[in-house]
């Protein structure tokens, strides 16, 4: 009786489905089935789909045709790999940097940082927000040698381009104002009672919540920050950042 085990293990036939779905080809057999070719639509406009809904501002601002066309093109460079959608498009302010259609739009890439931010911040663990009234019953010395923790959901972009500006506007479908100042931006993303907001914050506010994460105390992350932002108001800014829900109790 001859031996009519098969040889492709599930594994391999796995590895030639994934490889087939997402690039086109006739190496794998059930790949010609038009049924197949229904599939790998389907698949590929679920992807389309969800990086609009990932990146709205970025959305807004290239039109929609132009950006499912760019979509298209990172969905096929870089496949879905986990089944979380909402998690999809990590490393599409990278592929936007540099794909050669976004060229002009050379503040696009860090409109997507700020997409991407919200989504981080959206999914991340929650935590209360320091409530800066506590800080007030701490006494100077003591407050400057706190370790202070950074809230999960903060995320910080700093651009050379009015990037918050533009981002506030194209979240919500508004156009960018005609004026807008071309100065360097940057937006800190947090989430407090469940709604991520995004405010416009100053740029030393990037090295001071780095610092804070090392585990620096507050005295040396604002002696830190100073060294590079030697004219920035650090107790302003601190202030800031603690009515924004930057820290975790």
């Amino acid at each position: 009786m001859p031996d009519v085990r098969c040889s492709v293990t599930l594994d391999d036939f796995q590895a030639s489905f994934m490889d087939a779905l997402w690039r086109e080809g006739d190496d794998f057999a059930p790949a010609r089935s038009p049924a197949f070719a229904v599939y790998r639509n389907t698949v590929m406009n679920g992807c389309i789909d969800t990086l609009e809904a990932n990146y709205p501002a970025v959305a807004c601002l290239t039109g929609r045709d132009w950006f499912r066309a760019a979509a298209a093109q990172y969905a096929q460079a870089f496949p879905l790999a986990d089944a979380r959608m909402v998690l999809y498009g990590s490393s599409f302010a990278a592929f936007l940097e540099s794909f050669e259609a976004a060229a002009d739009l050379v503040y696009l890439a860090d409109v997507a940082r700020v997409d991407r931010g919200w989504t981080e911040s959206f999914v991340a663990a929650d935590a209360v927000p320091l409530d800066a009234a506590a800080l007030r019953l701490i006494s100077p010395d003591a407050l400057a040698a706190t370790v202070l923790r950074v809230h999960p959901a903060t995320r910080v972009v700093v651009s050379p381009y009015p990037v918050a500006s533009i981002w506030q506007a194209s979240r919500v479908g508004d156009p960018v104002e005609a004026d807008l100042a071309w100065i360097p931006e940057a937006v800190l993303v947090t989430r407090c009672d469940n709604t991520v907001t995004g405010t416009t914050v100053d740029p030393a506010a990037a090295p001071f919540l780095e610092a804070c994460a090392r585990g620096a105390t507050l005295e040396d992350a604002a002696s830190q920050t100073a060294e590079r932002f030697p004219d920035t108001r650090l107790d302003l800014l601190f202030a800031d950042l603690l009515q924004a829900g930057a820290f975790a109790a």
